[in-house]
């Protein structure tokens, strides 16, 4: 087994065990589940975070994505996007992270999209996990009005609730690292 599937099976192990949560509960989306995946209690874990880096940037390195700068609608998306960039700068590469405000703030700089410009750069929207892909969608248009190349959407897990769809239509690439199958769910 390769390193990179070896990475991809272990933190699967871990999102399983972490951030898989049993019981009925209603997601952000409305949708009603058996089961909730907190994948915050994966993306902010010490060894989970390490592996999610690795996860999606071998995740990238397949589908040819080679992004200036990653990030997301906060909260789901930051800590996806700070592991890759520490993950990245380990393996020698630039890569710089952002993070997308639901709204423009009305004070300071008024900005939507914080960190490092992305004006004029190419840039993958993360989000942890997404049912609807409403949260990704948000984070796209966001830095598109930043000035932005949208590359792709990229999730660590995908639930298969209907945001692969959302986002193909919309017109960007959809990529997800896990399954719900690589959970056991």
């Amino acid at each position: 087994m390769s390193g990179s599937s070896q990475d991809k099976t272990q933190l699967a192990k871990l999102v399983a065990q972490l951030a898989v949560v049993h019981g009925k509960v209603t997601l952000s989306s409305g949708i009603e589940a058996d089961y909730y995946v907190d994948l915050r209690r994966a993306t902010l874990h010490h060894e989970a975070a390490v592996l999610v880096g690795k996860v999606m940037l071998d995740l990238f390195a397949e589908a040819g994505l080679k992004p200036d700068a990653v990030g997301g609608l906060t909260m789901g998306a930051d800590p996806v996007a700070s592991a890759m960039l520490h993950q990245a700068s380990a393996r020698g590469l630039q890569l710089d992270a952002f993070v997308v405000r639901k709204e423009a703030k009305k004070h300071g700089m008024a900005r939507q999209v914080e960190g490092p410009d992305i004006h004029g750069r190419k840039v993958v929207i993360l989000e942890d996990t997404s049912t609807t892909g409403g949260s990704p969608l948000t984070a796209a248009k966001a830095a598109e009005e930043a000035g932005a190349e949208v590359l792709a959407v990229a999730t660590v897990v995908d639930r298969d609730t209907g945001a692969r769809a959302a986002i193909e239509s919309a017109g960007y690439a959809y990529y997800s690292a896990l399954s719900l199958s690589d959970l056991g769910l």
